[in-house]
């Protein structure tokens, strides 16, 4: 089954490609050549953005929060600007089933686009939302002041029916290769890749599946065309003939970039997004275990040509701990692992860190927790995927005056970081708090509010001192009796960019 989606675009200026700089070219006095000076970090000037299709039900509610820091790296200098913009709504076509080669990537081109979200000042997220099964995916592009640290998020809720649940992404990259471990074929599974394209030229994707036994072969993965400005899902287990409930996806761009997102459904878990795991390494971290996690499985996959032999550390409180029973994980070249930890946190919160064992070698992996919440009929899922540290700054948008949860972790060295609370999307004053983790532990708080809070707010995190951090945020909303919640972690925002110095060369003009 396969299924398009309409793009809209994001208003003003807001793209992810950073300015590198220029070199202006002054003749140097006394004839002499200039010295070469030692790059700089500047900020970004252009940011791009790309939110998926957010529903497949009538009954979902989608929520959209953007929001650029201020201060630091803004770019100050430059007005720029950013925004979300929605086209018409695209022609739901989740109904329809075809094994024809041909139908892949067929998509629908929005008409006029109108705004759903547009940035006014850096410090203070703006807003928008949208209804039903036909909202459109959403392109951004930044620019200026408003480039640096840009983020978007997406919560869609669905109280009841296919896919009940609260579904958190923050927008993501366009790019080229992206990997998605904990993904399934499954019959009890409908998970479906959102590939959006933000350019004004085609982009041509492959989709691969593996499985526990290597390769899911299949050529109806090949060659997906993914129009420009436009989006496309396609729904994996009609990609293949084998079910299986571990399954990692990968997706690679032979022409364009696209951003990718897996949206998972589940009949008795609910759904959420399954967002790409960090580029394979040979020690990954998947932060923000809720400590009320009453399910969690780790889906691992190493992309080279060796096997993994994987110890398992949990960070929690007070330390690292290995699990009983779980301690170390086997991957083999080109197959999924999976491995059930149950309730591996027994009421603490943690994280979960993958290190090379000392009988194997750094053998890089990709990695992702399916985290299951509630008993029976209660249940709820979300998804962590092995994510990047903090670095200089991290920002999740999308918070609440109640349900959002904080984890950071040292895996290292211990370190310091500042939270800062914005400003609401409807008013108040932001608030900073700064938190210290002890080398090896996992710290869970209740986040700083704004004064005076009205609306949703951002939370900024920056690292301060020590070693790297890793962050999660956890949002829960209680649903019909049900604990629904999403995870979303925060990886460097990437809002500098180092520029290398230029040395002129005046011979480059001679004749």
């Amino acid at each position: 089954m396969k299924s398009t989606s309409a793009l809209s675009l994001i208003a003003g200026a807001v793209a992810l490609a950073a300015v590198t700089g220029f070199a202006a070219l002054n003749e140097p006095s006394g004839g002499g050549t200039a010295e070469a000076k030692t790059a700089a970090r500047l900020p970004v000037e252009r940011t791009s953005l790309l939110c998926p299709a957010p529903g497949l039900s009538d009954l979902s509610e989608t929520a959209y929060t953007a929001f650029t820091p201020s201060g630091g790296s803004g770019g100050s200098a430059t007005a720029g600007s950013a925004g979300l913009l929605s086209s018409a709504k695209s022609d739901d076509k989740s109904d329809e089933k075809s094994d024809d080669k041909e139908k892949k990537g067929k998509s629908e081109k929005g008409g006029k686009d109108k705004p759903v979200v547009s940035l006014k000042e850096p410090g203070k997220p703006a807003t928008g939302e949208a209804s039903g099964a036909d909202s459109p995916a959403l392109i951004g592009t930044a620019t200026g002041r408003f480039a640096p640290g840009w983020t978007a998020q997406q919560t869609t809720t669905i109280e009841a029916g296919d896919g009940r649940g609260l579904l958190g992404i923050s927008c993501t990259v366009p790019d080229t290769d992206f990997w998605f471990p904990a993904a399934s074929t499954a019959k009890s599974r409908e998970d479906y890749v959102h590939l959006t394209n933000p350019d004004d030229t085609a982009a041509v994707a492959d989709i691969e599946l593996y499985g526990p036994d290597g390769s899911l072969k299949s050529d109806v993965g090949e060659g997906i065309t993914v129009p420009a400005g436009s989006g496309v899902r396609v729904l994996i287990s009609t990609l293949t003939s084998k079910a299986a409930d571990d399954v990692t996806v990968h997706v690679t761009t032979r022409t364009g970039r696209v951003g990718a997102a897996v949206r998972t459904a589940d009949d008795e878990t609910g759904s959420d997004w399954l967002t790409a795991s960090a580029e394979p390494a040979g020690t990954v971290v998947l932060p923000g275990i809720p400590a009320d996690a009453t399910s969690v499985r780790l889906v691992a996959f190493a992309p080279g040509d060796d096997d993994a032999d994987l110890d398992l550390k949990l960070l929690g409180k007070t330390g690292a701990v290995t699990p009983a029973g779980h301690e170390e994980l086997h991957v083999k070249s080109h197959m999924t692992a999976g491995m059930d930890l149950k309730d591996i946190t027994r009421g603490e919160a943690g994280s979960l860190m993958l290190v090379p064992s000392e009988k194997g070698r750094a053998t890089p992996v990709v990695a992702a927790l399916r985290v299951v919440r509630g008993k029976g009929d209660k249940r709820e899922v979300a998804y962590i995927p092995a994510t990047g540290p903090v670095g200089a700054r991290a920002t999740v948008a999308d918070n609440r005056s109640k349900g959002s949860v904080l984890s950071l972790t040292a895996p290292g060295a211990a370190a310091t970081v500042k939270v800062t609370a914005s400003a609401g999307s409807g008013g108040g004053t932001p608030v900073s708090k700064t938190y210290k983790i002890a080398a090896g532990t996992t710290t869970a708080v209740t986040p700083p509010v704004p004064t005076g809070l009205k609306g949703t707010y951002a939370l900024t995190v920056e690292t301060q001192s020590g070693g790297p951090v890793h962050a999660a945020r956890t949002l829960t909303e209680t649903v019909n009796g049900i604990q629904m919640f999403t995870v979303q972690t925060l990886p460097d925002d990437r809002g500098t960019v180092e520029v290398p110095a230029a040395r002129q060369d005046l011979s480059v003009l001679d004749d």
